[in-house]
């Protein structure tokens, strides 16, 4: 299968203004994504187009909806919008597409641009290929589409309250009354769409970084920077604190002592939820190489399988489809509920929390405190090129000497961001004293070889 050269793990990502997220390349993603999906004129087929807070979104948005126009795609603009509320309208509209343009935790001078199908999951490789292949042949011509065929834009001004009442329905509408939570919307795309659900169901919430200015976007907050809503919990005296990113299709929370929560937890603190009620299809949950070994071992006790996948959600989504499972997703906070969405989404992982704590009437730490977790360091460090590690012959080596000394004891990760220019070093132990080593170990090799 031809590679890839412009989508990542996650769409295509850059920095603003360099190639690849310009207005060229995004006028000629317009124009090839309508083409992939058979636009042939107004009105024959339409595409949901979403954005987060970062200022470059004006330029993107305005060159890709100019480009499907020119193909003769109708382009129903959402404005700012979660990423998972995109998915869910670009389905529930019937849209061929949608278009999501972010980049997710990413500082604010990066963006991207997310695809998905008319299902409202993204895109497989073979359709992202179709639309890299589009591009680079240089002979994307729209003169066929006649004047009278030229597609429309339109303003979906229902689309938040479409999403609003989506969400809600997700638990049924019931009331979070009695729930204190600090609320961190990263100055991203659902800092307005976000507080007004809680409210709705009845949750006191303290809210921060819900204004955004362009410039902003995960800056020292949202889930990237747990420590920002961990110390609001604290001096506020709340029961949780729930952190998004950027474009909201991740979560990360903190109990009332602000200590953080992360993904491995959640998931199985509603994966046991679930099997007690007979809710967990095939007794399956499906997470990445990234998650904590002592989520797995306390997954096997109790008797839930675990599949586990690459580094990005959609490899988890791809199983979770494959098999008909229900519930997975990434230590970094993509929670996946398949009953309800195609995508992970921060605000509903996020509903589906509160309701387990006050169904149960339990703390989120008491929830949380089902696994033992396995000392753990991540470290990401810049790269000039990513050149495969097994061309590396000294950190292959390293890599292989980890593995052989840590044994069924221990592990190690070493892989490309998929959507920056730098490598993750993950290494997992019994012991504190070995992950220290090796990843100082391979910290070392990866910085005179690669940096």
């Amino acid at each position: 299968m031809k590679s890839k050269k412009l989508f990542g793990t996650d769409g295509i990502r850059g920095k603003a203004n360099s190639h690849p997220i310009t207005a060229e390349l995004a006028l000629l993603l317009g124009k090839a994504t309508a083409l992939t999906f058979g636009a042939r004129g107004r009105g024959s087929h339409k595409a949901v187009l979403g954005k987060d807070t970062r200022l470059s979104g004006y330029m993107l948005e305005t060159a890709i909806t100019s480009g499907m126009l020119s193909m003769g795609m109708d382009v129903l603009e959402v404005g700012p919008m979660p990423t998972p509320a995109v998915a869910h309208l670009t389905k529930s509209m019937g849209a061929s597409c949608g278009i999501m343009i972010t980049a997710s935790h990413n500082p604010a001078e990066d963006n991207g641009i997310k695809i998905f199908g008319g299902n409202g999951f993204k895109l497989p490789d073979q359709t992202e290929q179709e639309i890299e292949a589009q591009i680079a042949s240089g002979r994307i011509n729209s003169e066929h589409i006649n004047n009278d065929q030229i597609g429309k834009a339109y303003r979906i001004d229902d689309a938040r309250g479409r999403y609003i009442e989506f969400a809600k329905s997700s638990i049924d509408n019931q009331s979070l009354k009695g729930l204190k939570i600090v609320l961190d919307c990263a100055n991203g795309a659902a800092y307005s769409i976000a507080p007004l659900i809680f409210r709705e169901l009845g949750a006191e919430v303290i809210e921060t970084a819900v204004t955004p200015d362009g410039r902003n976007i995960n800056a020292k907050c949202g889930a990237t920077c747990t420590a920002h809503a961990g110390k609001l919990v604290r001096e506020n005296n709340a029961d949780v604190g729930v952190s998004l990113d950027g474009d909201a299709d991740r979560v990360i929370f903190c109990d009332a002592s602000g200590k953080e929560v992360n993904g491995d937890r959640i998931i199985g603190m509603v994966a046991l939820d679930y099997l007690e009620r007979d809710k967990l299809n095939d007794k399956t949950i499906v997470v990445t190489s990234m998650s904590n070994l002592g989520l797995l071992r306390a997954m096997h006790k109790v008797g839930i399988k675990v599949i586990t996948t690459d580094v990005g959600d959609r490899y988890v989504i791809e199983q979770l489809r494959q098999n008909r499972l229900n519930l997975g997703g990434e230590q970094s906070g993509h929670i996946i509920f398949m009953d309800y969405v195609t995508t992970g989404d921060g605000i509903i992982t996020a509903l589906h929390v509160l309701q387990l704590m006050l169904r149960k009437q339990r703390t989120l730490r008491q929830l949380a405190d089902f696994m033992k977790v396995f000392p753990q360091h991540l470290e990401s460090i810049r790269v000039r090129e990513k050149i495969p590690v097994d061309d590396v012959p000294e950190l292959k080596k390293t890599i292989n000497n980890c593995e052989n000394t840590l044994g069924e004891k221990g592990r190690n990760i070493v892989r490309y961001s998929g959507t920056e220019n730098k490598i993750r070093i993950l290494v997992e132990a019994e012991l504190q004293h070995d992950v220290d080593y090796w990843t100082g170990q391979l910290g070392e090799v990866v910085r005179r070889n690669l940096s």
